[in-house]
């Protein structure tokens, strides 16, 4: 028998749907939207990292300086695209230095053995599908946590690279391969640059705007929920897996060509940087949510903040320093944000 007085009605429901957000946030224009976004926050980051750059250093404004600071960001950002999908899924890959230096390793390998440009463009791509069809076959086949997997890959595929290297280092390039990571397409435009913003594009519209995107994203914030939907979530899985080998294979193939040379420690920690690229650029560390614009100005804003301190001659340690508490900061500061927030409102 029901407890509840006769003749009441429940309460109609409250603006907050099942998913925390509020349908008149969904019913906000663009614009809107975008000027209470993290992009916004981001973009005025950058445009302070900018004028702090230009009133630093007289010859931070040099077009070719300018050009030359692009190399800081665009190997790591075109691997942090397919991390942030990856990420976003509820998934972590931090064998993706190791993996540009295997590749580079066996690309440098090939060519003592008289390979062309050509065949180490497919050596290149090839050995960075088959580390990340390794890493998704270990998460995805056996259901191991991929934080504890892609850091033994991270392991053992550098490790590999020292056994067939030790301290020497493959040189001899061909002088056409030099185009990859040297070369300009138009005035000061790179190569690189030119591939960076094509594979934003690509990133951009595979997550925004197909089946698939929206399939990652679902995954992020209900794997259980996705898969009794439909969804197949182990081949997804598998597939993100693979682009984040084949990006890190891309990366690789461009720092060689722009290196001249291969070393066991080329790329090293580089996994850090593309992290807290992904991270800073509004990617949940916890999945579920996140977006490639974000990436792509977080890769702008490491890359200058970068390359500003290499025109003040400040030490390497003091970057890797600077990173390492901008990834705490930028996990930690919404949390704190929501927690005063939650304090006020109680």
């Amino acid at each position: 028998m029901s407890l509840s007085p006769p003749h009441t009605q429940p309460p109609s429901p409250g603006p907050v749907e099942a998913s925390g957000r509020s349908l008149p946030d969904r019913l906000k224009s663009p614009l809107s939207r975008f000027l209470g976004s993290w992009e916004l926050l981001l973009l005025i980051v950058a445009a302070a990292v900018f004028v702090i750059n230009s009133n630093a250093s007289p010859y931070f404004l040099d077009p070719w300086n300018l050009s030359d600071a692009t190399f800081n960001f665009t190997e790591k950002a075109m691997i942090a695209f397919a991390m942030a999908l990856l990420i976003i899924s509820g998934e972590i890959d931090l064998s993706v230095a190791s993996i540009i230096a295997l590749t580079s390793t066996a690309m440098g390998f090939a060519v003592q053995l008289g390979a062309d440009t050509g065949m180490l463009i497919v050596i290149g791509l090839g050995v960075g599908l088959a580390c990340g069809a390794f890493n998704g076959f270990l998460v995805t086949g056996f259901g191991l946590p991929s934080i504890v997997v892609t850091i033994g890959t991270m392991s053992l595929f550098r490790g590999l690279s020292y056994i067939v290297l030790g301290d020497k280092a493959y040189t001899g390039y061909p002088a056409d391969f030099a185009f990859f990571g040297q070369g300009y397409v138009w005035w000061v435009i790179t190569f690189e640059f030119v591939l960076f913003a094509v594979v934003a594009l690509v990133f951009a519209v595979l997550l925004h705007r197909t089946s698939f995107g929206r399939a990652v994203t679902a995954i992020g914030n209900n794997p259980v929920g996705a898969l009794f939907s439909g969804i197949q979530v182990a081949r997804v899985k598998f597939t993100l897996f693979l682009l984040t080998g084949l990006m890190s294979g891309v990366a690789a193939i461009c720092l060689t060509s722009r290196l001249g040379a291969t070393r066991p420690s080329i790329a090293f920690g580089w996994e850090l940087e593309v992290v807290t690229m992904v991270v800073l650029g509004g990617v949940s560390i916890l999945g579920g949510s996140g977006s490639i614009p974000g990436v792509v100005i977080a890769a702008f804003v490491m890359g200058m903040v970068t390359f500003g301190f290499g025109l003040l001659n400040v030490p390497g340690i003091v970057m890797s320093i600077f990173i390492g508490l901008l990834l705490i900061a930028v996990i930690a500061l919404p949390k704190i944000a929501r927690q005063l927030l939650a304090g006020r409102r109680s």
